[in-house]
């Protein structure tokens, strides 16, 4: 400012006041069309101005044309917003963004005209002469001030009105700087705010189902108004897996055009195959069931963006958002970029986890019996509940295994998770299975299973828990139980009255030679024996007690042991559990006595 006065005089009288003002304005304003009613009011105030006009365009498409007089009091539009100019006439040819404004005296009429544009608005004035100032704002915004005068200018006057209005324009083009460059940093931080929260919403869930509800949920309406995400199955065809509305009522008309039509699912592949996005509007959308050509809840859609789902170097689908409004501010096409690379991300690894979950289900069923055998005078029960979520397979085992009239339980856990204690847990298992078959004792068994890891070299102790069933003369049953550092079982009694039965011996596959001496007991019909593995036990409250407190009263509320009692047992320690992840396994035999 200090440089334009060093070119030209003081100006009218008040002049460095209100440019002052106006320099004040310029820092507030969100809008440089809010100071207009200033600078028209600044500008009125030259001696012989009968009119001021204002224009401001973008290529070949006005934003708005005012005029202001001195005899009113407020601006006058024109020409609405986004008009077509007067005659199909070109707009004046700003200078370039960077550059100066350009000042010059044209007449209404004559070899040097002004823009057609303003002629009709300021003929009416009695308007001999203007002063025209045109000057660059952003990229193809640009503006331009008239002023109407009743003479024309001596030579001061008209370099004394061009270097007010150079200031002028000097202040709107610094204020629409100020302005562009703020709402550029208010898109990227609410970019930022919007990706950061989709992240944190898509990466709480593991589930492939929920991701995907989540992925089509949160951009709907903060993107677009609809949103659908399609995968491409193993046969190479797309698939919608979700879809969503900000509309209850287009919800299942989204869903069924996500599933049916063949004009989006042709778009939808031929963009999955781009390294990029695509934006689909205007003639896009010929032979759509979207935009003004189309019919029902399609023909408010303006326009389409496709965004290939793309993670670790595969092309998972694609993420198709549908624009109903006019503000698409978060949806440029990097952001949706930025978008569809986490969504990808997290549905990939949803996909992965859920493959792996399956194939340690596969293989933990591979670790248990498939069916409990059918044995005479006992019902049995089992449960297993895995509690790592980090999904490694673990090594918690049980069996029964039948041999003559003996009945034979036995339950274990191998130290640690994942394919070195699968290996182990399969070694134990079928150790004591293949023992007990042949109508090994407990002790000998458990003592033989010890041998067999330590001559393996194990790495991991384990502990076991086995007990024989032989029915007694006279009824009830006789029980052998021999243990290997693994929990106590528990006895229900007939009566109700709940009690541990000892198990004593050390932990199997750390020190070679060691006796395990089993305890004998008598068991009643109507008595039920509950062999468990720690996960039971050491489930935690948040205030920090175990279940194992609780666990004799849950047992003795289990009543006559069905085959879901395992369930039940497990379900009851699961609602119990506020801290604690290690796997459980249940085996329950109700001695119902022989026929």
């Amino acid at each position: 400012m200090k440089d334009q006065a060093r070119r030209g005089p003081e100006g009218p009288p008040g002049w460095w006041q209100r440019l002052h003002e106006l320099w004040l304005a310029a820092v507030r304003v969100r809008d440089v069309t809010t100071l207009a009613t200033l600078v028209y009011s600044d500008l009125s105030q030259v001696p012989g101005a009968v009119a001021v006009v204002g224009a401001r365009w973008e290529g070949c498409r006005t934003r708005y044309l005012r005029r202001w007089t001195p005899d009113a009091d407020e601006e006058v539009t024109w020409y609405p917003t986004v008009a077509d100019w007067p005659g199909g006439s070109t707009p004046p040819q700003a200078p370039a963004d960077g550059e100066r404004p350009r000042v010059r005296l044209c007449a209404l009429d004559g070899p040097e005209p002004a823009a057609p544009l303003v002629v009709p608005s300021l003929r009416e004035t009695g308007t001999v002469a203007v002063m025209e100032c045109v000057f660059p704002l952003v990229a193809d915004d640009a503006a331009g001030l008239w002023v109407g005068l009743d003479h024309v200018p001596s030579e001061e006057e008209r370099r004394v009105l061009g270097e007010q209005m150079l200031q002028i324009a000097d202040v709107l083009m610094v204020s629409n700087r100020r302005i562009v460059e703020d709402e550029v940093h208010e898109r990227r931080q609410a970019r930022d705010a919007f990706l950061a929260e989709a992240s944190l919403q898509m990466d709480e869930s593991l589930e492939v189902e929920e991701t995907l509800r989540r992925v089509a949920r949160l951009a709907v309406p903060a993107v677009a108004e609809g949103c659908s995400v399609h995968l491409f199955r193993p046969d190479g065809e797309l698939e919608p897996v979700a879809t969503a509305h900000v509309a209850a009522h287009a919800q299942t008309w989204l869903g069924d055009v996500a599933l049916h039509d063949v004009w989006l699912a042709t778009q939808l592949r031929r963009i999955a195959r781009q390294p990029r996005g695509q934006v689909l509007k205007d003639a896009d959308l010929a032979g759509s069931p979207f935009g003004p050509d189309a019919t029902g809840e399609g023909k408010t859609i303006r326009a389409l963006s496709v965004s290939p789902l793309r993670a670790r170097g595969r092309v998972l689908g694609t993420l198709t958002f549908f624009y109903h409004r006019d503000d698409t501010s978060l949806a440029d096409l990097p952001t949706l970029a930025d978008l569809a690379g986490r969504a990808a991300l997290a549905i990939d690894t949803s996909t992965l986890y859920d493959q792996r979950r399956q194939h340690v289900e596969t293989l933990q069923r591979q670790l248990l019996p498939r069916v409990l055998p059918e044995a005479p005078g006992v019902v049995l029960s089992a449960a297993y509940q895995v509690g790592d979520p980090s999904l490694d397979v673990g090594g918690d085992f049980y069996d029964v295994v039948m041999a003559g009239h003996q009945i034979s339980l036995f339950i274990g856990d191998v130290c640690g998770r994942g394919a070195e204690a699968a290996a182990y847990t399969a070694l134990a298992r079928h150790t004591l299975r293949t023992l007990l078959t042949d109508g090994m004792a407990p002790g000998q068994t458990l003592a033989r299973l010890n041998q067999a890891l330590l001559d393996e070299g194990a790495s991991r102790f384990l502990t076991a828990l086995v007990i024989t069933l032989t029915p007694a003369s006279g009824g009830g049953w006789d029980a052998e139980i021999a243990g290997g550092g693994h929990p106590w079982p528990l006895v229900r009694h007939a009566d109700g009255l709940v009690e541990e039965l000892p198990a004593r011996g050390l932990l199997l596959g750390v020190m070679p030679g060691v006796d395990y001496t089993p305890h004998r007991v008598r068991l009643a019909d109507g008595d039920a024996l509950v062999l468990f593995t720690d996960g039971l036990t050491e489930a935690r409250a948040a205030d920090g007690t175990c279940f194992e407190d609780h666990l004799p009263n849950v047992v003795e509320r289990i009543g006559e042991v069905a085959e879901d009692s395992a369930a039940r047992l497990v379900a009851a320690a699961s609602d119990f559990r506020d801290m604690g992840d290690d796997d459980t396994a249940v085996l329950i035999a109700y001695l119902k006595g022989l026929p």
